[in-house]
């Protein structure tokens, strides 16, 4: 499960840093989440990397879910407390606003919970259920 979540979640990124490169009112420059080059790019290579991540090595796709998640998140969070809500760059290195940031910590979020929970037999963060008595046979 957790292969196929990082697949998708990875072509939702990748789709999300090339809407960034496309004039639109829903992501870039002047759009509702505001993003430079940099950030799509940035979207583009946390995608990429999950895609190559379920396509060539499932088994660890729950752990890059939850690294690419925490990326994510903490551009939001760092971006919560040096963006101002009209805008400015996250670090010196990319431009965002507040909706981005806001963007960036649900999708981080979401992301790593994916990691959590999409784990291959993703029943084993469940207790354990004991089987039912045998039945005793009728006399």
């Amino acid at each position: 499960m957790a292969k196929t979540l990082a697949f998708i979640f990875g072509i939702i990124l990748i789709l999300l840093g090339l809407l960034g490169f496309v004039n639109n009112p829903l992501i870039g420059a002047g759009a509702l989440f505001a993003t430079d080059a940099m950030f799509s790019v940035i979207f583009i290579i946390l995608g990429a990397l999950l895609i190559i991540v379920a396509l060539r090595s499932g088994g660890n796709s729950a752990l890059w879910l939850k690294i690419v998640g925490a990326i994510l998140f903490l551009l939001g969070f760092i971006g919560a407390f040096t963006v101002p809500s009209a805008g400015g760059t996250v670090l010196g290195i990319a431009y965002a606003n507040g909706a981005t940031n806001w963007l960036n910590l649900v999708a981080g979020i979401a992301v790593f919970v994916a990691g959590m929970y999409g784990r291959e037999g993703a029943g084993a963060a469940l207790p354990p259920q004991s089987a039912p008595p045998p039945q005793q046979p009728m006399r």
